[in-house]
């Protein structure tokens, strides 16, 4: 409540209810070491009520992290104190996710809880053993990726994940009756969970409850009756605990009440170095682990040791041998299945869309309720959970998550997928029917604005390829980029190939390369992406025909193309005043390239229900368009 007056910003109420239950399982039962914060076997504690961010910063100090040191505390939500407002992941902190969106930290759990058992199976239950602790609070079971995430959890039994559910019956707004008369029981049970209910503030109860969870068979929630502000005399059990500073007079009240006669920021030697022991625990445990460790170390190393790029560089060579029409989808399969016969890590799955996304190969095994030993996870329709998953299975270990849906439901995905770019893990999006090309399904499945707004999201690649070796290139870079997710945006038609010669140089990592020109002298520079490269050339050779010379930019990654240098954005941007840009969705991030004399060939309305070649002529998506209108460009 200290750091929170002293911000004058921030929410006393969560951890002032849940020190308790935290004390207990810290001293009693959670595994962890602060001179050793990634030790592969810990016990995860995640904060999915991300706005009690407090408790998580005070448990890391008292304990030993260096990390969080007391000066960081006092600057608790200041510019460069580790202590923000909300949670932010840090690799090596004790901050083991970034939360902060409701219900995203549940998600992350089931993430790490099924990353433990998947390793446990594949590496041995004397390495891998441990349990992953969940902090939720009412707004986090509101939250509809809670429902997707626990339905999940409970099909797959991941009995090593553990809830504890601040009980608090208290929201910003007032109390929860506001708004939810759920029967937790009854929903926890439905899911497959097992359902305790403790008094939040009994600590024989506390430990009574964690104690007999160490040995479920399924997953665990254990109900928390709390006090928000739990110690304040006028704001405890109330909503202005839970969201503001409680103010000077109310926290010399709360100092009486708890009878703590100590000056703010002010941690007594001898209670400092009880926490200080219980912190040192974990650094004997991780020591006998690692007799265990030792003994299986080369073949772990082994397992987490990957072929990725040998398999890409065949995959190219087999494509130019092929040198035939295919989806994008299919040639990402293509590539899937090269990479699943030499990787133990790369995990795949799909939100009920397997066969459409191309994610499932041959070499896949299905991770089932109680057998972890696969590599592909059948999320369900369940896109928002699918993606918070993945982050969890990205923060775990050396895990490679990858996971399908159609590109129009990334925006069930955004919150996650933009979690993932801010805490820079690895995980791969693979999404399909990424344009009016798939036709039929209509606008409510078509894509419009879904590229551009995914373009605006900071440290995320989005990935359109325009054939399969491009589709090999994207997955290459993807693969390589373990700071940065990726999307790949792939068609659902058949797309012909637009280069055919073999080389080592991944040109989809320059972001934009030039594919084709009609004549040394040019007067036009035509953009486009995926299935539009295509329309693109064709365009230019018509207009070859009428002696209007060009030169065809495939731009698979824009993100990529904004990284490189002046000179190589100046020569295939400004080699001619005019330019055009083709992809068939919204064409505002084109416009920061075409500039204000070029022209845009894009879609900013909804979609039609037809097949994909007559709504191409429809939208005008058509080289004889292209050309006709270039041409009047040019005049």
């Amino acid at each position: 409540m200290d750091a929170v007056q002293k911000a004058n910003s921030g929410h006393p109420g969560m951890p002032m209810g849940m020190a308790d239950v935290s004390t207990v399982l810290f001293k009693y039962f959670l595994k962890f070491n602060p001179k050793n914060p990634n030790w592969i076997n810990r016990d995860r504690f995640v904060l999915s009520a991300g706005h009690g961010s407090m408790l998580l910063y005070s448990l890391l100090y008292l304990t030993g992290y260096k990390s969080v040191k007391l000066n960081d505390i006092k600057n608790f939500r200041q510019i460069d104190s580790i202590c923000a407002g909300h949670p932010e992941y840090v690799e090596n902190s004790g901050i083991e996710t970034t939360t902060g969106p409701l219900g995203q930290g549940i998600s992350n759990a089931v993430g790490f809880a099924l990353s433990e058992e998947i390793l446990k199976k594949k590496i041995g239950k004397d390495i891998i053993n441990h349990k992953t602790y969940v902090i939720a609070g009412d707004g986090c079971l509101m939250e509809g990726i809670s429902h997707e995430a626990m339905s999940l959890a409970g099909h797959l039994k991941l009995k090593n994940l553990i809830m504890l559910f601040d009980n608090n019956s208290i929201s910003i707004d007032g109390p929860t009756s506001l708004a939810v008369s759920d029967n937790y029981k009854k929903r926890f049970e439905s899911y497959g969970w097992d359902y305790l209910e403790i008094d939040g503030h009994n600590e024989k109860e506390i430990y009574k409850a964690l104690n007999k969870v160490q040995n479920a068979a399924k997953p665990s929630v254990i109900s928390c009756r709390t006090k928000i502000g739990y110690g304040s005399p006028n704001k405890s059990g109330k909503a202005s605990s839970h969201g503001s500073p409680l103010g000077t007079e109310e926290i010399e009240l709360v100092r009486k009440e708890l009878g703590w006669n100590y000056k703010p920021f002010e941690i007594p030697k001898n209670i400092l170095k009880i926490w200080r022991d219980i912190g040192r625990k974990g650094e004997k445990i991780e020591n006998r682990w690692n007799k265990a460790y030792r003994k299986k170390k080369s073949k772990i190393k082994k397992f987490f040791t990957n072929d990725f790029i040998k398999s890409a560089i065949n995959e190219k060579k087999i494509a130019v041998k092929d040198n035939k029409s295919l989806a994008s989808r299919k040639s990402s399969e293509s590539v899937i299945n090269a990479l699943v016969k030499r990787s133990n890590t790369l995990i795949g799955g799909s939100a009920d869309l397997a066969g459409s996304n191309n994610t499932k190969t041959k070499y896949h095994r299905i991770i089932k309720p109680g057998n972890f030993d696969g590599n592909y996870i059948h999320y369900g329709v369940r896109e928002h959970a699918m993606c918070g998953i993945m982050n969890g299975i990205a923060l775990h270990s050396k895990i490679v998550p990858y996971g399908g849906t159609f590109l129009i439901f990334s925006d069930y995905c955004k919150p996650s997928i933009r979690l993932a770019a801010m805490m820079k893990q690895q995980v791969i999006y693979v999404m399909t029917h990424d344009s009016i090309g798939l036709g039929e399904d209509g606008p409510t499945h078509q894509p419009i604005e879904q590229l551009s707004g995914l373009r605006s999201i900071p440290n995320l690649n989005v990935f359109r390829p325009a054939d399969r070796l491009e589709t090999i290139e994207c997955w290459e870079h993807a693969l390589r980029s373990s700071k940065t997710p990726s999307i790949l945006s792939l068609t659902r038609q058949n797309l012909n190939p637009i280069r055919n010669k073999y080389s080592k140089t991944n040109k989809c990592s320059l972001g934009a390369y030039e594919i084709l020109r009609t004549n040394k002298k040019i007067k036009l520079t035509i953009l486009a992406s995926g299935s539009e490269v295509n329309l693109a050339i064709e365009a230019s050779h018509k207009l070859a025909k009428d002696r209007i010379y060009s030169k065809v930019i495939s731009v698979p990654c824009m993100e990529l193309f904004d990284l490189q240098s002046n000179r190589y954005k100046n020569k295939i941007l400004n080699e001619t005043k005019l330019k055009i840009s083709i992809e068939a969705g919204s064409s505002d991030c084109w416009k920061k390239y075409v500039g204000d004399l070029g022209m845009t060939f894009g879609i900013d309305v909804f979609g039609k229900s037809a097949p994909y070649k007559e709504i191409y002529n429809y939208f005008g998506l058509i080289p004889s368009n292209i050309a006709g209108k270039s041409k009047k460009l040019l005049k």
